[in-house]
């Protein structure tokens, strides 16, 4: 009988290691999902912003922001997909959610990119991405702007800036 007791709490415990919960990050009030909405699933990045040495103006130059491009994985280290230009983020099972920025908060860390609202502006296929409303960048390291003058010398030049955070979606 004890046997029997031990052999189901085990397999509990493993169903609940399996199917961990995910919590929602606390974030400013303008970063939070709508209401009515529910988080359904976590994403680590890893991987570089892309900026451009551009013209801004007749006289000055600045980096400007190109794109996006990591790698997502999951608390595991299981692939989840890649996000890039649009910004656009990608399952593994081929759906997509395309997101247009509907709120920003510069974060805690000067150093890092801001953190983001974003909301879906289209999705498409029937997986991961294809439910997702909303998109919160949360915890983020790096990717900003290179330090480095932008000059005419360096015009058109491409930086790619290692950055990490965390991404939530909301359905």
């Amino acid at each position: 009988m004890k046997r029997g007791i031990w052999l189901v709490t085990m397999l509990a415990l493993a169903a609940c290691a399996e199917k961990s919960v995910i919590v929602a990050p606390d974030v400013p009030a303008a970063l939070r999902a709508p209401a009515g909405q529910t988080l359904y699933l976590e994403a680590l990045a890893a991987g570089v912003q892309i900026y451009e040495c551009s013209r801004k103006g007749d006289a000055a130059f600045e980096w400007a922001f190109k794109a996006p491009r990591a790698a997502l994985v999951d608390r595991s280290g299981k692939s989840l997909g890649k996000h890039y230009a649009g910004p656009t983020w990608e399952s593994d099972d081929g759906s997509r959610v395309v997101g247009q920025v509907a709120a920003r908060d510069p974060g805690p860390t000067p150093s890092a990119i801001p953190w983001l609202l974003l909301s879906a502006k289209s999705n498409s296929g029937s997986g991961t991405f294809a439910e997702a409303k909303s998109i919160q960048r949360v915890a983020t390291s790096g990717g900003i702007a290179p330090t480095t003058p932008c000059t005419t010398a360096k015009l058109n030049e491409v930086a790619a800036v290692p950055y990490t955070a965390t991404y939530y979606f909301y359905r």
